[in-house]
């Protein structure tokens, strides 16, 4: 079978993490098997794909075409703004169609996999006669209402879906209903994501001067607006001055379309007017997360709207920490409030710095969530499990069988101490 994958970015989120343990899944499982990577641009997705052995080909997405974003748009005006741009982008569109079809063409795939919103619109766009099309699905469509009509008019020559979480099944089921839709929740690496490895020096990578016996907190995340890092921010400052702590945001912006995510800039002066400049660092992206991870006492996710799955808060589990969650959204169905983690209410400051004081002022709650992270991480997080759920996937496809629709419930119980 041959596999071609298209992604929209040559950046490394959340998304793009999923996509490769996927692919380094399938390899494992089926490597007789041709799997190709389309990106625009070389980078870290790239490197690490062809270390997997995937052939990759970098087709650069015009300007006008990866601004575009729906996410962040608020009011009439705003969208309008955006449907105007997006008819401006038409004719880039249409020429990067037309490579995208040169591209395709010679390596001859059974299936495209697209794994981003305007993927999978150039996925149905692009597709040959015997080429089947699957999206996967990583957002709420039902909150960008341009592109899910978008979607829902070409979602008759998808041939099928997967969303990484029951609530996005759900979504894509209210926006495409004719379309068959599988949970494939996402998965992670859990020999790199471990308790035990090296430790980032975020003290060093912030730019701030090296601070001892303090309760480290750490928001990792892309700068998404939604993300929550203004949350944070105001979180932290009513945490009492009198406990010992650092704070980091972690993380960089990925995408073009700057209207939906911070600048560090932006960031940095809020921590200023907050009076936080020495008690918060900065970053920047981190190629390697485990270790940031691990250099943390506590991770705190504080997306201010509904996350589709949250796989930071499955890779900070995995790494056995402590972890705060919002309780919007993919994270309900995997963390179980108060054993293998704190779930707060989303967007509500207050509530986040009283269980961040909680977990700061008792170093042994926070090593008992942090055991129970881990031993829940091992049941539920195996990569290997990609493969086992995916490849039917693929091969009902390719046999043009309707897939079906069921997937084994997760339980989000008590588990077997970690190892």
């Amino acid at each position: 079978m041959k596999i071609v994958y298209l992604n929209p970015i040559g950046g490394f989120g959340g998304a793009e993490s999923l996509l490769l343990d996927l692919i380094a899944s399938v390899r494992e499982a089926r490597p007789g098997w041709g799997l190709a990577l389309i990106v625009p641009e070389t980078g870290v997705l790239s490197e690490r794909a062809e270390a997997l052995a995937v052939e990759v080909h970098v087709l650069p997405l015009p300007k006008t075409v990866a601004r575009l974003g729906e996410a962040g748009t608020l009011g009439g005006l705003t969208k309008l703004t955006l449907l105007w741009r997006m008819f401006r982008a038409v004719p880039a569109i249409l020429f990067y169609q037309w490579q995208l079809n040169r591209t395709l063409s010679p390596l001859q795939p059974d299936i495209i996999h697209s794994n981003g919103l305007k993927m999978h619109l150039l996925s149905v766009w692009s597709r040959r006669k015997h080429t089947k099309i699957i999206w996967h699905i990583h957002d709420f469509l039902s909150t960008r209402p341009i592109m899910a009509h978008l979607l829902r008019r070409v979602a008759s020559r998808c041939f099928a879906a997967v969303a990484v979480s029951d609530h996005v099944r759900r979504d894509l089921n209210a926006v495409c209903p004719a379309l068959p839709v599988r949970t494939v929740r996402n998965a992670v690496d859990l020999d790199e994501f471990h308790p035990d490895g090296p430790s980032a020096d975020l003290d060093l990578l912030s730019g701030l001067p090296p601070s001892k016996n303090v309760v480290r907190i750490g928001l990792v995340a892309t700068m998404a607006r939604w993300k929550g890092q203004r949350l944070f921010l105001e979180a932290f400052s009513k945490v009492r001055s009198d406990i010992p702590t650092r704070a980091y945001l972690i993380g960089d912006a990925i995408y073009q379309s700057n209207q939906s995510q911070w600048c560090l800039q932006d960031l940095r002066a809020l921590a200023r007017e907050l009076c936080l400049e020495s008690k918060v660092g900065f970053t920047g992206f981190v190629a390697r997360p485990a270790e940031a991870y691990r250099a943390l006492d506590v991770v705190v996710h504080a997306s201010t709207e509904a996350e589709p799955f949250g796989l930071v808060i499955a890779e900070a589990m995995s790494c056995g920490k402590a972890v705060i969650a919002s309780s919007l959204g993919g994270p309900k169905e995997f963390v179980q409030d108060g054993i293998s983690g704190l779930l707060v209410q989303a967007g509500n400051a207050d509530n986040l710095a009283r269980t961040i004081e909680q977990l700061v002022e008792d170093a042994g709650y926070r090593s008992r969530l942090g055991l129970e992270a881990r031993a829940a991480a091992l049941r539920l997080f195996d990569r290997r499990r990609l493969a086992v759920e995916m490849i039917p996937v693929y091969e009902s496809v390719q046999a043009g069988e309707k897939m079906a629709r069921a997937v084994p419930p997760l339980h989000a119980g008590r588990t077997r101490r970690a190892e």
